[in-house]
């Protein structure tokens, strides 16, 4: 199989243009976050207003909103330019994954590098989503600081030329068993990173800390945080659940048995049962949302133990990040 250099090249660049869009993006991100403070206090203003003034709105795309569009203070036009900038990095993400696989000729998911481009563009496409449906585009900075710390040791630790597959990786089931993970571990990824900030702005107030008091006061309500995290969960964790079932059918297939507690296999089953684990708690009367939160915290931490120490540290038979 030949390599098509050129389309390799190509992707090598999107992948640095993907790169240097969301770091632009994070610090535009962080003065949104540093202003959302002021924002909730003219937030509260408003609505003082209007309860002692009845006085209709404008109609969209009457005088009312442009002037409003005038007066959006620095904070806000940053951070509407942050997810502006996100989605170009999104598009730039993505196309560094399609000419990977182009260049290659195969599905792009081969090896550890071609992974994390794949879980930074379903953890901020994701966010993308959520900012449509929630009031979270300040927290956007959280959301790029993993993924563009992610991508700096995959460029760094885990670069991998483009070539072929691998013998045991020459099967259909790579881009679903692979695709159905990637995606369910950024979706999963963006939960407990929310749940996190649930609890800082839960405890946050009381903490004897003053960095995370202060923080506590920029984020959304922790009703907010909760309710993202949990959707999330519930979206993420049946997806997970199908990786694993259609990971379990592929290994019988090339190895003869469904289950062999490889390390990776292990370390996967330990996140299904502590992210079934917040499920089930927060389906439980009695289960405060706080210690829910710890649960899907845990559950990040045993994903992260899984995608770094698994595939740098130890050896088995999921040993495919091209790292050796």
């Amino acid at each position: 199989m030949n390599i098509n250099e050129g389309l390799a090249r190509y992707g090598d660049l999107s992948f640095a243009s993907a790169f240097g869009i969301y770091v632009l993006a994070m610090v535009l991100s962080v003065f949104d976050l540093a202003g959302s403070r002021t924002k909730k206090l003219e937030m509260q203003t408003v609505v003082g207003a209007h309860t002692r003034n009845s006085t209709p709105q404008s109609a969209p795309g009457t005088p009312g909103k442009v002037a409003d569009r005038a007066h959006r203070t620095m904070a806000e036009r940053c951070g509407r330019t942050a997810v502006l900038l996100c989605a170009i990095g999104f598009g730039f993400n993505v196309a560094a994954i399609i000419l990977r696989g182009l260049a290659t000729e195969r599905w792009p998911l081969g090896n550890l590098y071609e992974y994390a481009l794949f879980l930074c563009a379903v953890t901020v496409g994701g966010w993308l989503l959520v900012m449509t449906k929630y009031p979270v585009r300040a927290l956007t900075t959280f959301m790029l600081v993993p993924v563009i710390i992610l991508l700096f040791v995959a460029a760094s630790a885990m670069y991998a030329a483009p070539a072929p597959l691998i013998p045991a990786l020459r099967s259909y089931w790579i881009a679903i068993h692979v695709t159905v993970i990637v995606t369910a571990s950024g979706i999963l990824l963006l939960a407990s990173l929310t749940s996190l900030l649930f609890l800082i702005a839960q405890k946050g107030p009381d903490s004897k800390y003053p960095l995370v008091r202060k923080l506590s006061s920029l984020l959304p309500t922790s009703d907010i945080l909760d309710r993202v995290s949990y959707r999330m969960t519930i979206i993420g964790f049946p997806l997970y659940s199908v990786g694993v079932i259609c990971g379990a059918i592929w290994a019988e297939a090339a190895w003869g048995r469904f289950w062999g507690w490889d390390p990776k296999e292990t370390v996967s089953f330990i996140a299904w049962v502590i992210y079934a684990a917040y499920l089930h708690s927060r389906a439980t009367s009695g289960w405060a949302k706080t210690r829910a939160a710890w649960i899907n915290i845990a559950a990040l931490c045993v994903m992260l133990f899984n995608l770094f120490f698994i595939n740098f540290v130890i050896s088995g038979l999921h040993s495919y990040a091209g790292l050796n």
